[in-house]
């Protein structure tokens, strides 16, 4: 971890050589997404509810899902943009040194401009807790955070298959784009409003569900029954790293140079 923290400190001093492009870049990541809350807000207006869910709580669960991808994309960059690694021969260098391949490529890239991305979640976050009326506790504090933990796992999983696949492809896939972003996409609704097949997948293949939706019912008090698999449910996205980070392992021993 001490090595890890030397490789965010090098990278944020050398952003920081150009000052006015960071803001720039950070105020953008900012004011972006509200173009997607607001198109959720006149979807609201316009049809009040989708099946029974409030715009304050669709706004929970966009917050959530949209901080866990802005984390993901700050702290796991190295992964997102591995293809440039491998097409430049720069993998070979990161296997003769005397560390984790998974720290030197997380350690490779940070794009803390997403931290305006970070803010607007942040905003949009507050202002849903402002508007619901819950009775917070402790507990709920705990599995709201354990929710945003587990999409970070989840997200940074997927950058981490679609990493490994340029062990054979080289080039980045971008059918991985389907899982990133379309993912945060269809997350930051609520599970049950899409269809059986859809909600399945996005369950027990690739767990959005449990970051998204089996905890949100825990914290909005709709959940049935015993409360305590809601509140563990975010487990499954932080499990979701185990075979991503054995893919990977097996990526790197079947690893063979561009000759770069």
């Amino acid at each position: 971890m001490k090595l890890y923290g030397k490789y965010i400190a090098m990278l944020f001093k050398s952003q920081m050589q150009y000052r006015a492009s960071f803001w720039l870049l950070t105020l953008g990541q900012f004011l972006v997404p509200f173009s997607v809350f607001a198109g959720l807000y006149f979807l609201f207006e316009r049809f009040g509810q989708i099946r029974g869910w409030e715009f304050q709580e669709v706004a929970l669960c966009f917050s959530i899902i949209h901080m866990s991808y802005a984390l993901s994309e700050c702290f796991a960059r190295g992964f997102d943009s591995f293809s440039t690694l491998v097409g430049n021969g720069d993998f070979d260098r990161v296997l003769v040194r005397p560390r984790s391949t998974v720290l030197q490529v997380l350690g490779s890239k940070f794009e803390f401009s997403r931290v305006g991305k970070l803010a607007q979640s942040l905003f949009v976050l507050g202002w849903a807790i402002s508007q619901l009326v819950m009775d917070w506790s402790m507990l709920k504090v705990l599995v709201l955070l354990f929710m945003i933990v587990s999409g970070v796992c989840i997200f940074t999983g997927i950058f981490i298959l679609a990493a490994t696949m340029c062990f054979w492809t080289v080039q980045g896939l971008e059918i991985a784009n389907i899982f990133t972003d379309g993912g945060r996409e269809m997350a930051q609704y609520p599970l049950n409003i899409y269809q059986k097949w859809v909600v399945r997948f996005f369950t027990f293949i690739i767990p959005f569900g449990c970051v998204n939706y089996l905890p949100l019912l825990y914290l909005l008090g709709k959940s049935t029954g015993n409360d305590l698999p809601y509140m563990l449910a975010p487990l499954a996205g932080i499990a979701f790293l185990v075979p991503c980070l054995l893919m990977w392992s097996h990526g790197v021993r079947h690893y063979r140079s561009t000759g770069s």
